[in-house]
């Protein structure tokens, strides 16, 4: 790097590069592509589960092998694979992400299930990692953080009231993986739009700042966010239907919970430089404890 060169990174909102804005926007949709189940797991997961294809313990098994893949996909796209030639990979991991949810529209065994659900894990790991990526190399990592976690849980709001009042409805689980399958397709389209290589970090910045109270914290947070997910959310149909509500009316509610998170993200990325993290932190966690509090004394 010139000196030149350094002088206009200072001045960027980018530690290295500068992409374009519709280069940012489609790398954001490409990670949020891979984040789609997380927002669809008690619609497809619970459809899977009423239609009988899976028993209690085999839709956990599910659930979680989907999980631990998304985080094994992601490290190898983020650490082991250069970051070069990220339209091809995005593109790969898309129609490798359809495949897969094709699969598991037809899958005939729980055993197939988990096999085509940890295929998608992978992929949707990668997926992720396109826009993570990308993130790091911004010195707005928290602002830009904020539009990926409010663009992937617009879409996830708007395909799980998709999916709950129409797909599934009308075609049972396989409708609803199909359609997102259809998603990954149509979405090839902005993978040719993502920046196709990405400028090597600075070595010291690849591990800075990471060994910090607040770092760890976030970290902690992110754990505990992704636990509820991988705790809760894949049984929510099985516990409504316990309560006597409907698959259609579970839907409702995790459409509902998921516009209540867009705003939630809108605000933390408007107000993160004005807010003390650990006022935050603080008030979240007392709001995470009464909620399922309240629901376990009714």
């Amino acid at each position: 790097m010139t000196v030149t060169d350094a002088v206009q990174s200072e001045d960027s909102d980018w530690l290295v590069g500068n992409p374009t804005g519709l280069q940012l926007a489609s790398a954001l949709w490409i990670g949020s592509v891979g984040l789609l189940i997380l927002g669809l797991q008690p619609v497809l997961l619970g459809a899977l589960y009423s239609e009988g294809h899976v028993t209690g313990d085999e839709l956990a098994l599910v659930a979680t092998a989907e999980m631990i893949a998304i985080a094994i996909g992601s490290a190898i796209v983020a650490m082991l694979l250069s970051a070069r030639s990220m339209r091809w990979k995005s593109a790969v991991l898309l129609v490798l992400l359809a495949l897969a949810n094709f699969w598991t529209a037809y899958a005939a065994s729980p055993n197939a299930l988990i096999g085509a659900r940890t295929l998608a894990g992978l992929a949707e790991g990668g997926l992720v990692a396109v826009a993570t990526e990308l993130i790091a190399r911004s010195r707005r990592a928290e602002r830009i953080g904020g539009y990926f976690v409010t663009l992937q849980t617009l879409a996830q709001c708007a395909l799980a009231l998709l999916l709950a009042l129409y797909a599934v409805p009308a075609a049972g689980s396989a409708g609803g993986f199909i359609a997102l399958g259809v998603v990954c397709l149509l979405s090839l389209v902005v993978a040719w739009t993502v920046p196709d290589d990405y400028a090597d970090l600075p070595k010291e910045e690849h591990f800075a700042n990471v060994l910090t109270i607040p770092a760890i914290t976030a970290l902690l947070s992110i754990f505990c966010y992704f636990m509820f997910f991988g705790a809760v959310w894949a049984f929510l149909e099985p516990l409504g239907a316990e309560f006597g509500i409907d698959g259609r009316t579970v839907g409702l509610m995790v459409s509902a919970s998921l516009a209540a998170q867009v705003v939630g993200a809108m605000t933390a990325t408007v107000f993160e430089a004005h807010i003390d993290y650990r006022l935050a932190i603080t008030v979240i966690g007392a709001v995470a404890v009464m909620a399922p509090t309240t629901c376990a004394a009714r």
